[in-house]
């Protein structure tokens, strides 16, 4: 959706689409989860549409119970690849007793200690609830670990029934050598099966590879995978500019840093300041 226009033609554009309330927003270009957020009705849409300094994406609400991270590269010219990392993602969420509130709950979460002001913040008009005892509480549905999330290794089920997955799905544009898949999907086992799962989103060079985390890993070990990944992306990229793809100059590389570095900030800025 682009930045600035007529909340009217939002709405008109909303009413041509497949979507419906719930569903997800976030920006066309972001990370770590900055202002992703769960629209449930027309009030929550309109102010985050007035907040929104940038343009952003609508996107289905997908309920399967299980968010996933795949890592995949392949070398131009090569019909496989290889699933460097698999890992699961778990909410920052509490669960009530039945006696505190969940002001209380959120205190006494460890994961959420870090961002106390951030968290109460989005939820201050529940603070006060109590929440029954064995019912979860999402405190954040941004499911990235900036954003409280949990990793958690999926490394045992990498397989032949996986890769072969990923490299339909990578083979579809012919384009796709580097980078992290995120996807919800119904189960392990249905994944593997090429059914019952949506991909969330692609993300390229740029990309984390999330399983330096959950792993059990050393800092050692982190930079270790870390070095090994830019070696793929340098070797990915040699291959590329020898079959006519350019590589961009030190100028514009260096322009694109500063714009993006100035984008996040703002992002970053707005998410803490934003409860819708």
């Amino acid at each position: 959706m682009r930045h600035g226009i007529a909340f009217e033609e939002v709405e008109a554009q909303l009413a041509n689409s497949i979507l419906e309330y719930p569903f997800a927003v976030k920006p066309d270009a972001g990370m770590m989860g900055f202002m992703f957020r769960k629209i449930r009705n027309r009030d929550e849409l309109r102010e985050y549409h007035q907040k929104m300094p940038a343009d952003y994406i609508m996107q289905q609400w997908v309920d399967y119970p299980l968010e996933v991270s795949v890592f995949y590269y392949r070398l131009p010219g090569q019909l496989s690849g290889t699933i460097t990392g698999f890992i699961k993602k778990e909410f920052l969420q509490v669960t009530g007793d039945g006696i505190s509130t969940l002001d209380r709950l959120i205190d006494n979460c460890a994961r959420a200690r870090f961002r106390l002001a951030e968290v109460k913040s989005k939820h201050a008009d529940k603070l006060n609830h109590v929440i029954p005892a064995g019912q979860p509480y999402v405190l954040s549905h941004a499911l990235n670990l900036s954003r409280g999330g949990k990793l958690v290794s999926l490394e045992h089920e990498k397989d032949k029934n996986l890769l072969k997955v990923f490299d339909d799905l990578s083979l579809y544009t012919k384009q796709f050598y580097y980078g992290r898949y995120d996807i919800k999907c119904a189960s392990i086992e249905a994944l593997k099966q090429g059914k019952d799962f949506s991909i969330l989103e692609f993300n390229g060079s740029g990309a984390e590879p999330h399983h330096v985390y959950g792993n059990g890993n050393t800092l050692l070990k982190a930079y270790a995978i870390l070095i090994k990944h830019w070696q793929i992306l340098y070797k990915i990229s040699v291959l590329n500019h020898r079959n006519g793809v350019n590589y961009w100059d030190f100028r514009r590389g260096k322009e694109y840093y500063k714009k993006a570095n100035k984008h996040f900030k703002i992002l970053k800025q707005l998410d803490r300041a934003t409860t819708v």
